[in-house]
């Protein structure tokens, strides 16, 4: 994903050779700066690949979870679905039982 941002790589760091001047800088001091360069370079990239990573693992976490809301919406709109029908059911045989009351006793 970085990679195409970054132009050089470690290794590139590491075998660049600078033309020498009378006047240029001391090559000691290059090659001590171009360490530290290297070093950071280097945990740069592991703390991307480390992101990379933990990205990767929360974004299977996220989807895990937004398919289980999912899951738990569409179950409780069943449930409301199903208490209706239960309710309404249950009317139906209680205004069967009365009628039964009623009318028997009228019948009596």
């Amino acid at each position: 994903m970085y990679r195409d941002k970054i132009t050089l790589t470690m290794q590139d760091i590491l075998e660049k050779e600078f033309k020498i001047d009378t006047r240029g800088y001391r090559l000691q001091e290059v090659d001590k700066f171009l360490d530290i360069i290297i070093k950071d370079y280097n945990e740069y990239n592991n703390i991307i690949r480390s992101l990379e990573k933990d990205k990767k693992i929360l974004m299977a976490e996220n989807q895990e979870l937004r398919n289980e809301v999912r899951n738990l919406k569409s179950n409780i709109e069943a449930a409301k679905i199903g208490e209706k029908e239960i309710t309404n059911v249950d009317l139906l045989r209680r205004i069967s039982q009365l009628e039964k009351i009623i009318l028997g006793k009228e019948q009596q």
